[in-house]
């Protein structure tokens, strides 16, 4: 009786130690390493990155309007991704509201040589703000065609993980068109929609701005909401890609 006992029990242990060595051996902080951030790319507007320019006071070349570079929200984005996955990841961020004025004319493969040849394993496209009103049928197709067509490039570049975000000022015309065309190009679409209906998320709430377009912009705390939306859908991704 002893012996069989002594058999069943080891048994047991067989079936049962392996389930607790995986579970041991998983990441404490629930998910540390499973993102994917090497390398991550941010095509924007003038919320992502912009150039100085005297003529509206803006003096910087960062994300418009936060009070250093590491406040906006692609350097915040950034740090927290390093402190996610042990390694700080090397970002490129670019400006492509040029893209947003004149998609239908838009060349990614000319235009953005620099930008898919840093092979990205992770993509961060936020724009949207400088497209001109979608009032037609003919200017939704036309802005719809170009952005999948744009998506679909960069996610056939490597096949890096991409998150389209929402505008910041929202708007159903645009978004809905986000959301279709980052859906259509296999990536994960952000919504932030509400984050510009908080007037405590612009800068002017923040600190005194001379210029309204400027001070419109988001401030650091914005820039922070803007980074914590995407990193809360990067990690949902990590999550059930497991």
């Amino acid at each position: 009786m002893k012996s069989l006992l002594r058999l069943s029990f080891l048994a047991l242990l067989c079936c049962w130690l392996p389930g607790f060595m995986a579970r041991a051996a998983e990441p404490a902080d629930g998910g540390r390493g499973e993102v994917q951030a090497r390398r991550v790319l941010f095509l924007g507007n003038s919320i992502t990155r912009h150039a100085p320019l005297a003529s509206i006071g803006w003096t910087n070349d960062w994300g418009m309007a936060a009070s250093a570079r590491e406040k906006d929200y692609a350097h915040v984005l950034a740090s927290a991704l390093g402190e996610l996955t042990g390694h700080q990841p090397e970002i490129l961020t670019t400006n492509i509201s040029e893209f947003e004025r004149n998609a239908a004319s838009y060349d990614a493969g000319d235009r953005l040589k620099d930008e898919l040849a840093f092979h990205a394993d992770l993509v961060i496209v936020a724009i949207g703000e400088n497209v001109p009103p979608l009032d037609s049928d003919e200017a939704r197709a036309t802005f719809q065609a170009s952005l999948v067509k744009l998506l679909t490039a960069l996610k056939s570049n490597g096949q890096p993980a991409l998150f389209v975000r929402s505008c910041f000022w929202a708007d159903a015309a645009k978004d809905a068109i986000l959301r279709q065309a980052c859906a259509t190009a296999g990536g994960v679409f952000v919504d932030i929609s509400q984050l510009g209906q908080d007037p405590a998320n612009s800068a002017r709430s923040e600190r005194t701005i001379a210029h309204e377009g400027v001070a419109g912009h988001p401030g650091d705390r914005g820039m922070k909401a803007i980074a914590d939306a995407l990193l809360a859908a990067i990690q949902r991704e990590a999550h059930r890609a497991r």
